[in-house]
């Protein structure tokens, strides 16, 4: 599923913890504190529980949407907008 990770996180420490989490799990930046890419279910769930180990849930804020692929398409960008070709629910491999 393509899934959209967003937050507002008071301390840095924390902060970073989960923009590399992010990236490791492998959604793409699309803006300081927001993230998009595709997941499976399972790899939501893991990082749900990664984001709540490092966050204080009185101070900070977390959201994780879910979205089809049709929606994305619908998405209006305006201004410097990320490329929503980057952004599939397709296997992607790579060859070396």
């Amino acid at each position: 599923m393509i899934c959209w990770v967003m937050y507002d996180i008071k301390n840095d420490k924390a902060r970073n913890r989960v923009s590399k989490a992010c990236e490791q799990i492998g959604l793409n930046r699309v803006q300081y504190s927001v993230f998009l890419g595709t997941l499976e279910q399972s790899e939501v769930d893991t990082l749900q529980i990664q984001i709540e180990e490092y966050i204080n849930p009185e101070k900070d804020s977390v959201y994780i949407f879910p979205m089809s692929k049709d929606e994305l398409k619908q998405t209006v960008l305006l201004g410097q907008a990320f490329d929503k070709k980057m952004i599939t629910d397709e296997v992607k491999q790579l060859f070396f």
